[in-house]
């Protein structure tokens, strides 16, 4: 391809993906500016929003406010609500005579005794009965205790303890439309019926049924599932992970609270179920409810049937949602002017909230590495490979979640635990923690989505035991570390005493923002 100036986007396909790329976009490439690149996005008013799993991670927070929107205005807009982790209940054994397990997965680091990981020593004993999490974080005791994650006086995106949000997947997108119109984005409604190709195989024009031909330097296809522009149009293959990840359908209803002052949960609830897990997301008005299952080791109508005999009696007369998930990614997201976004370069189900992360991902490379000078081949091969490792990583890590479990209580589990549906990257991973914990350099690139510290909750959460007996003598501060243990005890203690009822800071928040602090000196005036 000529190597032309690239000043014009064309962005196929609205919802989150679409939305949150034009934002994201226009604020680094200047959209509003004479000499910035003009972004135009066109959206069928007649596709709806999938709206499946409504979790975030905490890159969220560093989007948002890249994009320009304060937290406050963020939160209401998209009906959000904060998450600080999630909590996975009977996912390593099935419950017995109606006693449940559970782990949490939070977004706040271990805490480190002096820069010294504290995991050898909770695998020592050091921290007593307690679970992984709840000896080297406050967050589990916060959560239980249906707090939120700061205060109300706390800066913006900032707090102590880590956290992301639920939100409402429609007024997330309403929000992000808005933020990117005023952002100098150009709004299309529209049908796209196809694309006209040159004879290179690049993308000529886009082919609408109300607008004509539309043309750009580079177009973004953000079409979801349909894949109206890398998958028709360019023929690229679609990589079928399913023989890993084996959910690939979901029902999902939305339920309302039985009382308006009803608790809003901290975390995402995953509660494993018999072919699949169920998710349970707090939102101020609302919950949103799904189960994600394989057709392949239960019937839609029994899923709908455990979904419903899990919310109880708030399910009956709610209409059920079914959902078909193709479970796989695009083999190369960008291809000659094509860069696929969202659903349309693949999905590898909503287990870890990495849906809008890995749009967030893919925004902050375009954003940042965005070929104008025209040279697409050098910067499509530097964005393939990331998104590839991208990938490979989620690929792994919600494996790990699966192929770790006891259960034994349908085929689902007991398949996800067959040597041959583990990739061989997590299973040479975790024949090496056999004998020592998850390290930095097991990882090592700026494009793993998920750190250490995320790998030991799961890893530890699910009975996985590192046997450090060889190498006793590289940990010789358990004294030091029992302190440690009951220092971080007491003080969960008393920040699950302090922090703010969930919902009573949200209501804050809707109603007044957060406070800002007061300018220097003014309260000696």
């Amino acid at each position: 391809m000529d190597q032309r100036p690239i000043n014009d986007i064309l962005i196929v396909g609205g919802g989150t993906a679409g939305w949150l790329t034009a934002a994201y976009l226009a604020r680094k490439l200047g959209a509003d500016r004479p000499d910035g690149v003009r972004i135009t996005l066109i959206e069928s008013s007649e596709i709806g929003i999938i709206g499946v799993g409504e979790g975030t991670i905490p890159t969220i927070r560093a989007t948002m406010r890249e994009i320009g929107i304060d937290e406050a205005q963020f939160m209401r807009g998209a009906g959000a609500a904060f998450k600080q982790g999630i909590k996975f209940v009977d996912w390593v054994d099935a419950p017995v005579d109606g006693a449940h397990s559970h782990y949490y997965h939070p977004f706040t680091r271990p805490h480190a005794l002096g820069g010294m990981d504290l995991a050898p020593y909770w695998l020592m004993g050091c921290a007593g009965g307690k679970s992984y999490a709840e000896a080297v974080t406050l967050q589990e005791s916060i959560c239980e205790a249906g707090k939120g994650p700061k205060l109300i006086d706390d800066p913006e995106y900032s707090s102590p303890l880590g956290y992301a949000y639920h939100f409402d997947a429609a007024k997330l997108a309403v929000l992000m439309r808005e933020a990117a119109k005023a952002l100098g984005v150009r709004h299309l409604l529209g049908n796209v019926n196809g694309a006209r190709l040159d004879e290179t195989g690049a993308i000529a024009a886009v082919v609408t049924r109300e607008h004509g031909e539309l043309t750009a330097g580079l177009y973004i296809d953000c079409s979801g599932f349909s894949a109206k522009l890398i998958g028709e149009a360019m023929g690229v293959p679609f990589v079928d992970d399913s023989d890993v990840l084996f959910v690939n359908r979901a029902v999902a209803i939305q339920v309302l609270y039985e009382r308006p002052d009803a608790s809003v949960a901290a975390s995402t609830i995953s509660t494993a179920h018999e072919a699949g897990w169920t998710w349970d997301i707090g939102l101020p008005d609302r919950r949103g409810v799904g189960y994600v299952y394989s057709n392949h080791h239960t019937s839609d109508d029994r899923a709908e049937e455990v979904l419903r005999a899990y919310i109880g009696p708030a399910a009956e007369g709610l209409d059920a949602r079914q959902l078909k998930l193709p479970i796989g990614h695009r083999k190369t997201p960008w291809v000659k002017n094509c860069v696929a976004v969202g659903l349309s370069a693949g999905f590898l189900e909503p287990l870890e909230a990495t849906g809008i992360m890995l749009i967030e991902a893919a925004a902050w490379m375009l954003g940042r590495l965005f070929p104008r000078s025209g040279d697409l081949e050098t910067t499509a091969a530097l964005f393939n490979e990331a998104m590839g490792l991208r990938y490979k990583g989620v690929l792994d890590f919600i494996k790990l979640h699966y192929c770790l479990s006891r259960r034994t209580d349908n085929d689902f589990w007991i398949d996800n635990t067959r040597r041959e549906s583990i990739p061989d990257s997590l299973l040479d991973r975790l024949e090496m923690w056999k004998t020592r914990g998850p390290d930095p350099f097991d990882f090592g690139t700026v494009h793993d989505s998920f750190e250490v510290f995320n790998y030991q909750y799961v890893l530890y959460g699910m009975g996985f035991k590192s046997d450090l007996s060889a190498n006793l003598s590289a940990y010789p501060h358990l004294d030091a570390a029992r302190r440690e243990f009951a220092r971080i005890e007491n003080a969960a203690a008393r920040a699950a005493a302090a922090m703010p009822d969930h919902r009573a800071l949200l209501a804050e928040i809707y109603r007044n923002g957060f406070r800002r602090p007061a300018p220097h000196g003014a309260a000696a005036r």
